[in-house]
């Protein structure tokens, strides 16, 4: 898997990454459709991403959710190929509620032996994953989203990601919960791994990765892509989303 970036803890074992992914699947099915009416509006870092996109490029979501951000590409007029995937049911159905945009069921955590699935002929021109990168545990299974990720790319594409930095915000921070609350503890996660609650239609709790722009460069390397564009947007005084812009080399 090559070198290990600053700030991972590469102990993290299968077992506790399947927990915390299965974590995170009962937290979508059971508040999907909650979240959902939290994310009617395009963040202004996507709105960014959406204006760079050329109207013939085929556009890839992965994590799409409720399907906003392909849908608004439709509504453009979009003459390229728009697929989206995610494996929250309640968001696929509000999706495909909306025609013009094709949706499929799509689990991440296992997106290197489904890939061949979401092909096209010549590689995708963009492929986005907003908001979704940090719900992904341990160096391994990321490692193996990213590099399928690269695989379904065309030579010089592009992987535009946004992960969520909540430590900036001081009512966040106060989200974060002991791990013992799912019977893990500080050892059996890696360094930057949070537990967050959720108090809306319920209560809730979500596995949260915050990156620094340092991790996520070296992931992108490790990937066989490169960082062309990294900014901060939304949210707070425009901090609570960072962006990043890799091509695949």
């Amino acid at each position: 898997m090559g070198e290990v970036p600053e700030g991972y803890n590469a102990g993290m074992d299968s077992a506790t990454a399947e927990r915390l992914l299965a974590l995170n699947r009962e937290f979508y099915d059971r508040f999907g459709d909650s979240f959902s009416t939290t994310r009617q509006r395009l963040q202004p870092g996507v709105k960014k991403i959406l204006d760079s996109i050329q109207n013939d490029e085929s556009v890839l979501d992965l994590g799409c959710g409720n399907g906003n951000f392909l849908h608004e590409i439709g509504r453009r007029g979009h003459k390229g190929a728009l697929l989206g995937g995610d494996f929250s049911l309640p968001l696929l159905r509000e999706a495909e509620s909306r025609p013009g945009v094709s949706f499929r069921e799509v689990d991440l955590s296992k997106l290197s032996a489904i890939g061949d699935q979401l092909s096209t002929s010549g590689g995708w021109s963009v492929i986005t994953m907003f908001a979704t990168l940090h719900h992904i545990p341990s160096q391994e299974v990321r490692m193996s989203i990213l590099r399928t990720v690269k695989g379904l790319l065309k030579p010089g594409g592009r992987f535009v990601l946004s992960n969520w930095q909540f430590l900036n915000s001081e009512k966040l921070r106060s989200r974060i919960q002991p791990w013992s609350r799912v019977g893990l503890s500080n050892e059996d996660v890696d360094e930057g791994d949070y537990l967050l609650d959720w108090r809306s239609g319920g209560e809730g709790l979500r596995y949260v990765h915050h990156f620094s722009a340092e991790e996520l460069t070296a992931l992108a390397a490790q990937a066989g892509m490169r960082v062309n564009e990294s900014f901060a947007s939304d949210g707070e005084n425009g901090r609570l989303g960072l962006y990043q812009v890799w091509i695949s080399t």
